[in-house]
């Protein structure tokens, strides 16, 4: 292989895992269709690699690929049509409305194409587990495993769920558009929480051999600010607030080898202060406007991790408080789980762990992979080995995360050594 053509194929490969999403989000408006969209996108990235290498790459390559990709999907529709007559009018359809968008492919345009796509994807005519599942997949990149690992469903059940929402948008003609004004609040939990899914499959990948996916938090905060700015609610703000304070950690999170490092034994020096200064003042506002809401009081317990100076330094007491006042807007499993966590911290490992114990006992959180490593860690800090190792190898059971698996590894080894 050529060194231009490594090059294209370097290029070609970093505008996919960074834009691909984007380009696929206005294919999807540009053809009316998340199928015929998405064979398109493939064909678009093709045509890439197969000009680039002559013609080098364009100044603007996402509108190119945007370009390409409409381009092939009117072939294929044409092609099609002449196959099928009911495909005639899809094809009409499909290239009129490519022809009128021909020349507005820019990079606002685009944007705003993924703003558009997460409204259609949380249209209140789909059910909340698919709107969540199709938006993690088309708009977050996710792969159809990914998104069953964060529901706990198996793969197959995820896939059908993901094929019954795009026929439902196809068949009952949902709009591919951000909604009035009036609608707008209606939608908006939905959208937060897919946004907030998006952004931890970013802090923290489920699967795979890297512990966090920085495109994926970034895509999330930039969709999070242009939500903001359509809708200045302070629970979006709350929202974004809580976003940027988790990632000012991200860099501190992993270790020269590749293992994720616990809050305690993070480099403060490389969080980053920008982001907390933006995170806190955010946070702020929200609080102050009395219709906050749980995104805005977790983003409160991060500003409190934020501003310790060191672990050691952390106000556990005010941590507790705030994960109390949670629960009285918002109780779950995971927020107690939180909760126990901060408890253990504040007043011993002892407290937390029967907080966590009770969890069990209800039959909570057996099937999640973190509340066994909590338990477990909670078990070594009391000195009680074996248990703490049979704690660890729970978690290792319900992790596919390559370095949390080495993590937990590391942990029972050490406890059994």
């Amino acid at each position: 292989m050529s060194e231009e053509l490594t090059i294209v194929q370097r290029t070609v490969d970093e505008l996919y895992r960074a834009h691909s999403r984007r380009v696929l989000a206005t294919l999807i408006r540009l053809t009316g269709s998340f199928d015929a969209a998405e064979e398109a996108l493939h064909d678009a990235f093709v045509a890439a690699l197969e000009r680039w290498p002559g013609a080098g790459v364009p100044a603007k390559p996402v509108p190119w690929l945007v370009s390409a990709g409409r381009f092939k999907a009117i072939d294929r529709a044409r092609r099609r049509a002449n196959f099928d007559a009911k495909q005639e009018e899809i094809a009409r359809d499909m290239i009129a409305s490519a022809t009128v968008d021909a020349d507005h492919h820019e990079d606002d345009a685009i944007g705003e194409d993924r703003l558009r796509l997460i409204f259609t994807c949380c249209h209140p005519a789909l059910s909340p587990d698919a709107q969540v599942a199709l938006t993690l997949r088309t708009v977050g990149g996710l792969t159809t495993e990914e998104i069953a690992h964060a529901f706990f469903m198996p793969a197959p059940t995820l896939a059908q769920r993901i094929v019954r929402a795009k026929n439902k948008i196809r068949c009952a003609r949902i709009p591919y558009e951000i909604p009035a004004a009036r609608d707008l609040p209606g939608r908006l939990d939905t959208v937060l929480a897919v946004l907030y899914l998006i952004f931890n499959e970013g802090y923290s990948a489920s699967s795979g051999d890297s512990l966090t996916r920085g495109d994926l938090c970034a895509e999330a905060i930039r969709l999070c600010r242009l939500l903001l700015d359509l809708l200045p609610e302070p629970e979006v703000e709350g929202l974004l607030a809580l976003m940027l304070l988790h990632d000012s950690r991200r860099a501190a999170r992993v270790s020269t080898s590749g293992e994720p490092l616990l809050l305690e034994a993070q480099d403060r020096a490389l969080w980053d202060t920008d982001q907390i200064r933006e995170g806190v003042a955010r946070t702020e506002r929200a609080l102050t406007s009395h219709r906050y809401g749980s995104y805005a009081l977790q983003a409160a317990i991060g500003a409190v991790h934020a501003e310790a100076p060191s672990a050691g330094r952390t106000d556990w007491r005010q941590i507790v408080g705030l994960y109390d006042v949670l629960m009285e807007m918002n109780a779950s499993p995971v927020v107690e789980l939180n909760r126990a966590v901060a408890v253990a911290m504040s007043d011993g490992p002892a407290a937390g762990l029967a907080l966590i114990d009770g969890l069990f006992a209800r039959g909570e959180l057996t099937s999640y992979q973190l509340a066994h490593a909590a338990r477990a860690d909670l078990l070594r800090r009391l000195g009680r080995r074996t248990e703490a190792v049979t704690a660890y190898a729970n978690a290792l059971a319900l992790t596919a995360q390559a370095p949390h698996r080495r993590f937990l590894e590391k942990r029972i080894a050490e406890l059994g050594h």
